[in-house]
């Protein structure tokens, strides 16, 4: 009774800690999604510099990181040599600087709840450019299941009140920068057996950013913010907001480390579903019947989607593990031939 009593309780507290992590997950990622909307709005903080709010996360992050592994120790370096770091890292960190520049300049132009409705195409855009590069199977069935996604989004944009051309190729160029860097690191690091946690992610991918984005900084936002008061921004403002980018990264840590990666699916359609509503209820973004129908779509696509790659994994799980136990069972039939070889010689001698 003792035992089951325990047994229970050491359940009861992994799911209240499962929980915590992803209420702490949703909450970041909504905070740093909101913030960053404040800031770069016109009609809120109206500071639309998102280069120049990039880098300052990317300084921030970094710094951090480093202070993280270099100094307190708290997470392992990677063993990485330099022609690595520059064939793999660099290459990946040039894609995530430009679908973060390309994802903030998007909070200037299109609406909170508008903006999650277009990253649904996220699983499109991933599964189009794995084909592309050959590290996913094309199926009719999975496509038709992304032409669904896609269907559901393009009637989500039809009906969006104040629908943004440019705003739109922004955010599905974020996208599509987005989905090519998660490939690439199938391509560039996983296939290579190197495995970067979000810490180790920003101590070493943070700094490329950086320097990236400096680039089109200097010929883009530096001369504007070099004429203008808004070149001495607000610590308090930048510094908090920093901070959450980087403890969301944190987040990412603790839930995908302590869970799994589809419960961080899954808490992301929660997360997307509360932006929407907030988007709605505080920020008074216009939210129609047909952005909803249309997002209603995508969302059952995306849901289907998370669903058949679980079913796939498990189903490789189960084949890995039966391929386990033919090898027990070989080895074990081999061990008592030869044991039984070794009696028959035995009683003949």
């Amino acid at each position: 009774m003792g035992k089951e009593g325990s047994l229970t309780d050491g359940v009861i507290k992994k799911v209240i800690l499962s929980y915590t992590y992803v209420a702490i997950w949703i909450f970041l990622s909504f905070t740093v999604i909101v913030y960053n909307k404040y800031i770069l709005d016109r009609k809120l903080y109206n500071w639309p510099f998102p280069i120049s709010l990039t880098i300052i996360h990317m300084a921030f992050c970094s710094t951090l990181a480093f202070l993280c592994i270099r100094v307190f120790h708290l997470v392992e370096p990677v063993t990485m040599s330099r022609q690595l770091f520059l064939s793999s890292v660099v290459p990946i960190g040039a894609l995530y600087s430009i679908s973060l520049w390309l994802s903030n300049s998007a909070y200037i132009y299109l609406s909170v709840s508008f903006i999650q409705m277009l990253k649904a195409l996220m699983p499109v855009a991933v599964y189009s450019i794995g084909i592309l590069f050959k590290k996913e199977t094309f199926r009719s069935e999975t496509m038709a299941n992304m032409l669904s996604i896609s269907f559901g989004v393009a009637i989500a944009a039809y009906g969006e009140a104040k629908f943004d051309s440019w705003g739109v190729l922004l955010q599905l160029g974020a996208v599509a920068f987005e989905a090519t860097r998660l490939v690439m690191i199938q391509i560039l690091l996983t296939s290579k057996g190197i495995s970067l946690n979000p810490i180790t992610s920003l101590y070493y991918v943070s700094p490329c950013c950086l320097v990236f984005l400096l680039v089109p900084w200097v010929f883009v936002e530096y001369p504007i913010l070099k004429e203008s008061a808004s070149f001495n921004p607000d610590f308090v403002i930048f510094g908090t907001n920093s901070f959450c980018a980087f403890a969301l990264n944190l987040a990412v840590f603790l839930l995908v480390g302590k869970t799994s990666a589809l419960t961080m699916n899954v808490a992301g359609v929660v997360k997307d579903w509360l932006l929407i509503a907030f988007s709605w209820s505080v920020i008074k973004d216009t939210v129609t019947p047909i952005n909803l129908f249309g997002y209603g779509l995508a969302f059952l696509g995306v849901g289907y989607y998370n669903h058949s790659k679980l079913q796939g994994l498990k189903a490789k799980e189960a084949q890995k593990k039966s391929h386990e136990q033919e090898d027990e069972e070989s080895a074990r039939l081999m061990g008592d031939r030869e044991g039984g070889d070794g009696k028959k010689i035995n009683s003949e001698a």
